[in-house]
């Protein structure tokens, strides 16, 4: 792999796709692949979660159910009205793939090369284990890249 790839891994983790009811498109998912209904998660509250959308904190909150596909997760996400890029996406563009993700290390270095590059940081935040960031990659790569980072 080239030394200039910015994420330093060109390994796709998950897709993400924006749907508008989690219990029927996961149900629907289930039986199209023959596999379990892996059910769904509410994502955390912003004391946990410490959200952040366009640089302000936000209350939003969405249900995730994750299906293991292979050598990539496929995201489903059922955001709440709060503002959140998965809010705003959902409205303008309705159902269908919202982003793609990378696992990377050293997240806040990654943030800081993607935004020399004119790819700004759109909504970041906390999960058990580690962090997200989704930047908005959309102008060049037509699709919003997430950054993954787990803690060892």
């Amino acid at each position: 792999m080239s030394e200039n790839n910015i994420l330093g891994t060109n390994v796709i983790a998950q897709i993400g796709i924006l749907v508008h009811d989690i219990e029927k498109t996961s149900q629907a998912y289930a039986d199209f692949f023959g596999v379990e209904n892996p059910g769904w998660s509410l994502t955390d509250t912003v004391d946990k979660a410490e959200t952040e959308y366009k640089g302000e904190p936000t209350e939003a909150r969405a249900k995730l159910a994750f299906f293991d596909m292979g050598s990539l997760q496929l995201e489903l996400i059922e955001p709440d009205e709060h503002p959140s890029t998965w809010r705003e996406y959902l409205d303008e563009h309705g159902e269908g793939p919202h982003h793609i993700a990378f696992h990377i290390k050293g997240m806040k270095e990654k943030i800081t090369i993607m935004e020399q590059n004119q790819m700004p940081l759109m909504q970041k935040g906390e999960y058990t284990g580690g962090r997200y960031a989704y930047m908005d990659t959309f102008k060049d790569l037509k699709i919003i890249l997430e950054l993954l980072e787990n803690d060892n």
